[in-house]
């Protein structure tokens, strides 16, 4: 088995996390799949990095020693922010040499800067995708998914999704199931599709300040096939219909019936990319009573029908 060697970009303000999640993943890849994969950490200077959240890294040299890896992998942090000039001028030199160019979080600002993702589709974490599309016109930049291919560039949303995207290289280099294997050994998620939304529907609103109205959506994200109507939720807040809706309105900044569609249609997703229920049962446990109606929420979402979303991002059946 060919042996990839994988360089990791250290620099001071650099997220951790961007740095040892991927490099967990690769490392555990390696211990079922012997020399898969030898992991170098290099700085300008070789000097130690101080990261983010105050540890110190102690990478193995200097990026000007540094042989030309099969895959680059450039982390995020607050150090990319500003960027290190000399830093985007190393990768604007040696960054088109690597057979995979991997940014994780905030590190597509600077592949960017480099002029490594000039007329490329590109992600990375959702607090700074207007940024990047602001800064670099010519990138284009989907604030949408946890993490994004274009031929031999790949970057990742924000911090965790670093681990996603390492396991999808383990799972194109060595395989589902030794990706699968590391996943479990991590006891994280093997998530399949990269275009996964960087939030959930919790997550992609605000959480009400008023224990009522938090109970109601946590309600709703166990209950989707409920009765989840305006005035069905608005008994269980002790409020009016009207009243509810307007403070739900207020204090998440979505409606209460825009809410219960995300949940629904997340609901709906996962079921058909983790189960081999038919399309009538999904629909009716995620809350829309018919194929049908599951359907129209998918096309007007989603440009797609669900029976196509399962065939594009449902994982195919492991070999024995």
């Amino acid at each position: 088995m060919a042996q990839r060697t994988v360089l990791v970009v250290l620099f001071d303000g650099v997220q951790s996390l961007d740095v040892t999640g991927p490099v967990e993943v690769l490392a555990g890849a390696s211990t079922g799949h012997p020399g898969s994969y030898r992991i170098r950490t290099a700085s300008l200077t070789g000097e130690p990095v101080r990261a983010s959240g105050g540890l110190t890294l102690v990478p193995d040299g200097t990026l000007a020693d540094a042989p030309v890896p099969h895959t680059l992998l450039v982390p995020g942090g607050p150090g990319t922010r500003p960027a290190d000039p000399r830093l985007v001028d190393w990768l604007r030199v040696h960054g088109p040499c690597p057979e995979r160019l991997v940014s994780v979080c905030t590190g597509a600002l600077l592949l960017a800067a480099a002029g490594l993702l000039d007329g490329l589709r590109a992600t990375t974490h959702w607090a700074y995708c207007d940024r990047l599309a602001r800064d670099h016109p010519a990138v284009e930049v989907d604030p949408e998914p946890i993490y994004v291919r274009d031929g031999r560039v790949m970057t990742s949303a924000g911090v965790t999704a670093g681990i996603d995207l390492a396991l999808a290289i383990v799972e194109e280099d060595l395989g589902r199931d030794t990706a699968l294997a590391v996943a479990r050994h991590l006891v994280v998620f093997l998530r399949r599709p990269g275009n996964q939304a960087q939030f959930s529907a919790q997550l992609a609103v605000q959480t009400a300040r008023r224990e009522p109205l938090r109970e109601v959506q946590h309600w709703i994200s166990e209950h989707p096939d409920d009765d989840l109507g305006v005035e069905s939720l608005a008994a269980r807040a002790r409020l009016s219909p009207r009243h509810f809706a307007r403070v739900f309105r207020t204090e998440t900044g979505i409606t209460p019936g825009r809410y219960v569609d995300r949940v629904r249609l997340e609901h709906a997703r996962r079921l058909l990319e983790d189960t081999s229920d038919g399309i009538e049962r999904i629909s009716r446990a995620s809350g829309y009573g018919t194929p049908e109606a599951m359907r129209r929420a998918f096309v007007r979402s989603l440009g797609t029908a669900p029976a196509e979303y399962r065939r594009r991002f449902r994982p195919a059946p492991a070999a024995h």
